[in-house]
């Protein structure tokens, strides 16, 4: 895993040396800025979806999540005139809730998770657009939030809160996922399933707290945007941000298949899917291309995939070919 992330990193470093020889304004302090404050919006949502994808599940409906719990939040604090130190857990335990139905229907009732969840991006959608009469929530004239503000949006000696956010939230899921028992139980489970039941796990527990954490961090990125933002369409709003979840997962050698990844590369894949957008834009590229970028990203990471595991398949069948055969002679009579 740490060779695929290095693999990844040097990938990064290149294109952007590339894009700054092409483009010098991407070495610009303002446009790094910029990269880096989406680096930290879409990082947490994208950690969120990769703790579904380890357990061989997918969330479908994030995008349209960050609509419906974005005009709650806004309309929360902007019209009912809720306390933002309110409304933000509110927001948070909605989104863990919504999180924790989507993995009990998987789990208890047995649907699949593409089912579940295509269903959830309907829905979820549809009760935006019915929240606010099909209309746009936004904050009114000189309204201001500064402490909200700060957190969300502010900037601390230039570097945007929402990526110290997301370094922060990388740190404690790396931790998560990958120095506790809960995170190596993910991983079991993705691997084979069935197995890791017969081993004692309770899957159905750690697959629907999978989906509790990447409801949790939905809502937390919903909040991020909402602020980013300050006015939300529900028609438009989030509309694809799964697809940018699950490539910078999938970026980062999740493989769709489960239980394989790691927390630093999809954060890495979240900076060179980032670093890819900023050179659509500084080439003058036609945006209306992102997601044709976006649908290459993933049909070339989960090729890639699939032709590591045949390679990993193939070097097994060889080195198990190589191992000496111990042949057992019965003992001859005397």
């Amino acid at each position: 895993m740490l060779k695929k992330d290095l693999g990844l990193l040097l990938l990064i470093v290149v294109v952007g040396v590339v894009v700054a020889i092409i483009n010098p304004r991407f070495l610009l302090p303002i446009n790094l800025a910029n990269t880096a404050n989406l680096i930290g919006l879409f990082g947490v949502l994208s950690i969120g979806q990769a703790f579904v994808i380890i357990t061989g599940g997918i969330e479908l409906s994030v995008g349209s999540l960050v609509a419906l719990l974005g005009v709650l939040f806004i309309d929360f604090i902007a019209v009912q005139e809720m306390s933002w130190m309110m409304a933000l857990p509110l927001i948070l335990i909605l989104g863990a809730i919504i999180g924790g139905i989507h993995g009990w229907l998987i789990t208890r009732l047995n649907l699949q998770p593409f089912v579940v969840t295509l269903c959830g991006l309907l829905i979820y959608r549809g009760a935006a657009r019915f929240y606010t009469g099909d209309g746009t929530a936004g904050f009114a004239f000189g309204q201001n939030f500064p402490d909200l503000e700060f957190l969300t949006a502010g900037r601390l000696y230039g570097v945007p809160n929402t990526f110290i956010a997301l370094v922060v939230i990388a740190v404690v899921m790396w931790v998560v996922l990958h120095r506790s028992v809960f995170g190596r139980y993910l991983y079991a489970i993705g691997k084979n399933e069935e197995a890791a039941r017969y081993s004692g796990i309770r899957t159905g527990r750690m697959i629907m707290s999978a989906y509790i954490i990447c409801g949790l961090l939905t809502a937390l990125s919903a909040i991020y945007f909402a602020m980013y933002t300050r006015s939300i369409s529900p028609a438009s709003h989030g509309q694809f941000y799964e697809l940018y979840a699950i490539a910078a997962a999938v970026l980062g050698a999740f493989s769709l298949r489960g239980g394989e990844g790691s927390i630093v590369g999809v954060v890495l894949g979240t900076v060179l899917l980032q670093e890819l957008q900023n050179l659509v834009n500084l080439l003058g590229i036609p945006s209306s291309l992102n997601f044709a970028v976006m649908g290459g990203v993933i049909l070339i990471g989960v090729l890639v995939d699939q032709q590591w595991h045949a390679i990993r398949a193939q070097r097994r069948l060889v080195t198990a070919a190589r191992q000496p055969v111990v042949q057992h002679q019965g003992a001859s009579s005397p």
